[in-house]
């Protein structure tokens, strides 16, 4: 990805014609070309009547929708975030939950929107957080609880109270760290973060559970381990 255009930073100018922008940015012409024609990226600046000229925004634009395309995004929900670049919503909060909204997990075809989640909205008001009952993972939620349900292994408040305790914390510097110079650059990061930096935290989690099992297992058998059976028994 193209590193995002800095305030106070001084940017060399980049006026270049179609081919030199394919070159530059590394989005074959053809592509160049269809993303123009669906809204997707801007038009240039006519330099005549048959040729255009394109900066440095061309380019990250291109970065984004490319990435986005990359971590398996649809068209139209591309078409969404690129229009909140471009025309954000009143406030930094919804601007980024829609452009957020707009990344999967989506619903399962026919899948019908009840409206109301009674497992996720018992955790979520459990736990105190402020939420959007219509924001999709809020029914993203739901799904993963009642999964585990269905398989015998529900979520104790126990351990959602820690999972809670420590995504919490990775949350806050997520935000501390996004830009809020522009529209632009808090989209950039807050969906190319959530898309890509997910499975970094899945990653780590199972290398936690490596690390730890290696303290605690090493070396040793079940049968080292008592049972209630066992406890029983005389």
């Amino acid at each position: 990805m193209v590193d995002p255009v800095r305030p106070g930073v001084k940017q060399e100018r980049l006026d270049v014609r179609v081919s030199e922008l394919v070159a530059v940015s590394g989005v074959p012409l053809a592509t160049v070309k269809y993303y123009l024609r669906e809204g997707l990226l801007m038009p240039g600046a006519a330099s005549s009547a048959t040729q255009a000229e394109y900066g440095e925004q061309h380019v990250r634009r291109l970065a984004l929708v490319k990435a986005l395309a990359g971590v398996g995004l649809p068209l139209g929900r591309i078409r969404t975030i690129v229009g909140l670049v471009d025309h954000p919503a009143d406030t930094v909060f919804e601007t980024i939950g829609r452009a957020l909204a707009a990344l999967p997990p989506y619903p399962a075809e026919g899948e019908k929107r009840s409206g109301d989640y009674p497992r996720a909205r018992a955790v979520l008001e459990r736990l105190g957080q402020v939420y959007e009952p219509a924001y999709p993972v809020v029914a993203q939620l739901e799904r993963a609880l009642a999964a585990a349900e269905d398989v015998g292994i529900p979520m104790t408040d126990e351990r959602l109270d820690a999972y809670a305790r420590h995504v919490r914390g990775i949350a806050e510097i997520d935000l501390d760290l996004m830009p809020t110079d522009s529209a632009e650059s808090a989209i950039e990061y807050a969906v190319l973060g959530t898309a890509i930096y997910e499975p970094v935290l899945a990653a780590l989690r199972r290398l936690a559970h490596q690390d730890i099992g290696a303290a605690r297992f090493a070396g040793r058998t079940f049968d080292d381990f008592e049972t209630p059976d066992r406890q029983d028994q005389p």
